[in-house]
């Protein structure tokens, strides 16, 4: 029941943000299904309450399956620990208690003083990996990053030329539609907006629920962006020192112009916009950028079995680089898998404050 909660839950990525992604199931007191719920957008029904919605808000005897503790507050919504306790559920499984600051056990607690007999736990890594986005905004205040690049096998994004269409085969393209449907954002470099002029949008997801097209995000210093480019609206990153008409140019096109110190600095603006994951899809440059800057949690690369050649062609990883390899930049935890033609390898940025092995460390300091 709790991995068809889980199910449930993710069916909310890339919606629900600045809230987590929640699933609810109710069972009878033989163990069958009565209703289910999933958090599906900011300022509507919390999953409990969904579910609850579905039997009247009367749920006598049942068991609650729930993947983060129910609130107890009042925000958007009302608390989901009294629609719980009112409806007449006896037990409520709890996946992993909230941290976040509003609800922190006020849940747990207001359910168990109420008689409710409450468990916690059960399934609670695969509740925190379907949230870890979430959790890394609550805990830094800026959005999980995720570098996504595709590269020839001897490194190269474009060819010397400059035509990057296309690196990857099909499957990989379709599969980075779907992970956009999934992220808050989407970020790219102005030379990438000028070079190619993207849209930035979920149109390779076809069938079921169809895709979402994420906030799109411009790194732009200089603002270059052309007031005509086919992924405005978007938020535009610059510098402190931006030609002021060039922004009012942008704004008149639908650009919300942010001015940040650094790139640290432009994604705790993207954070307090309640954006809490962002997929970047750059150029070499963009890439080499943020990496240098300490600001990617996450790499995706696929490999296409292909070779462009020439010093002339673009490399997937601009920037300075490291002097010695010993300096190179560390992947943990990394997969391997076949996408098509292409293999797609996924790792953690070792160091980064959002990777597993420093959540674990500072999870061992608090113990």
């Amino acid at each position: 029941m709790m991995r068809r909660a889980l199910a449930l839950a993710a069916r909310g990525l890339g919606r629900t943000s600045p809230n987590p992604a929640v699933g609810a199931v109710l069972c009878g007191p033989r163990g069958q299904v009565l209703a289910t719920g999933w958090h599906k957008r900011a300022g509507l029904d919390h999953a409990e309450v969904a579910a609850l919605r579905r039997l009247g808000f009367r749920a006598p005897g049942a068991t609650l399956y729930v993947t983060l503790e129910p609130c107890d507050h009042q925000g958007r919504t009302p608390p989901c620990s009294q629609a719980i306790v009112r409806s007449g559920v006896r037990r409520v499984v709890v996946a992993m208690i909230d941290p976040h600051p509003l609800v922190a056990g006020r849940g747990v607690r207001r359910l168990r003083a109420a008689g409710l007999r409450v468990e916690v736990g059960l399934l609670e890594s695969e509740a925190r990996r379907l949230n870890e986005a979430w959790l890394h905004w609550l805990e830094l205040g800026r959005p999980l990053v995720l570098l996504k690049l595709a590269e020839t096998l001897d490194g190269k994004i474009a060819t010397r030329s400059g035509d990057s269409r296309w690196v990857s085969g099909p499957e990989a393209r379709a599969l980075v539609h779907r992970m956009r449907d999934r992220f808050d954002a989407v970020l790219v470099g102005a030379g990438t907006i000028r070079a190619d002029d993207p849209r930035l949008t979920t149109r390779g997801i076809q069938g079921g629920r169809g895709g979402r097209d994420p906030v799109r995000v411009i790194l732009d210093r200089n603002l270059t962006t052309p007031p005509g480019a086919r992924a405005l609206p978007a938020i535009i990153l610059t510098g402190r020192a931006a030609d002021r008409r060039r922004e009012a140019a942008l704004e008149r096109a639908g650009a919300t112009v942010v001015r940040a110190r650094s790139l640290k600095d432009g994604l705790r603006a993207l954070g307090r916009a309640g954006i809490c994951s962002l997929l970047v899809e750059g150029g070499g440059e963009t890439a080499g950028a943020l990496l240098e800057a300490g600001c990617v949690d996450r790499v995706v690369m696929f490999i296409a079995p292909r070779i462009a050649g020439g010093r002339e062609a673009v490399p997937a990883v601009g920037g300075r680089g490291v002097n010695r390899m010993a300096d190179a930049i560390a992947l943990e935890r990394v997969r391997l898998r076949r996408v098509g033609q292409d293999v797609m390898i996924t790792g953690d940025v070792h160091g980064a404050r959002g990777s597993q092995r420093a959540r674990r460390a500072r999870d061992a300091r608090r113990r």
